[in-house]
């Protein structure tokens, strides 16, 4: 029986009751991790300062997670996409279907980085394994650590294979799923919220928000366009026909208001 005892039979309003409750364990396991989320973001934004790229490896949800992340970097903050990285086990494919066995090569990972040439100087590697001993994972930051890079353990248990192995650690232990072993859960959304804090808050100190709105981002759709006319309005005083001139023109709200100054 699980540790939070038998499911099956259960009626629906329960077990959402029973799931709403367990989920604070993931924001608990963040709230105590947070002088190494600092730690970590204080490198990375030095690192990426000097021009440097951020890379998430994982394997499964927590390479989805890491993919996801990087994915939503370029047009929410209106950096290059190749800024963040998400590699996943068994390339891209994996995203949407399980790809067997790759997360069980060691030397997977640091293969696949090479096609992006990583940067010893500058580049950082988060290696992301919820139970803290994939073999991908693992031998990604070993690898990636013999090379020169800095490295970073993402990991939901304690004293892990994957912490030792890398130069900084973020242990968020989340303590068992609700479904037995269904990392998706809360291993899962602790992951996703620690991501959400390294680039959001490492792209904040590198200047890409301004107040709390985001000023380069990449206007790709109506709502974003929209968002990005209501910037310039309420930054600059100008009128909504001539902020989708400027908009239109210059192709970001950074480059609108500064040609508004100009």
């Amino acid at each position: 029986m699980g540790a939070h005892g038998p499911l099956e039979g259960a009626g629906v309003r329960d077990l959402v009751e029973r799931m709403h409750a367990a989920d604070r364990a993931a924001w608990e396991a963040v709230g105590r991790a947070l002088p190494a989320i600092e730690a970590v973001i204080e490198v990375v934004e030095a690192r990426m300062r000097a021009g440097g790229r951020l890379f998430y490896i994982g394997a499964g949800t927590s390479g989805r997670l890491g993919v996801v992340d990087a994915s939503e970097c370029p047009p929410t903050f209106g950096v290059e996409p190749g800024r963040v990285v998400g590699v996943i086990a068994g390339g891209d494919g994996a995203i949407r279907t399980a790809v067997e066995g790759a997360e069980d090569d060691p030397q997977g990972a640091w293969r696949d980085l090479q096609a992006y040439m990583p940067d010893a100087a500058t580049d950082t590697v988060v290696g992301i394994a919820a139970s803290g001993r994939t073999p991908y994972v693992v031998g990604g930051l070993t690898d990636a650590r013999a090379h020169g890079l800095h490295t970073v353990a993402l990991v939901c248990n304690p004293g892990s294979q994957a912490a030792a192995a890398a130069h900084q650690a973020i242990e968020v232990v989340t303590g068992p799923e609700f479904v037995t072993g269904s990392t998706r859960l809360n291993a899962g959304t602790a992951t996703k919220h620690v991501l959400n804090m390294l680039t959001t808050v490492t792209f904040i100190r590198l200047g890409h928000v301004r107040g709390s709105q985001m000023v380069d981002l990449k206007p790709t759709n109506v709502k974003l366009h929209e968002r990005a006319v209501r910037m310039i309005r309420e930054w600059s005083g100008v009128d909504e026909t001539e902020a989708i001139r400027l908009l239109d023109a210059h192709g970001s709200v950074r480059a609108a208001l500064e040609a508004v100054k100009d």
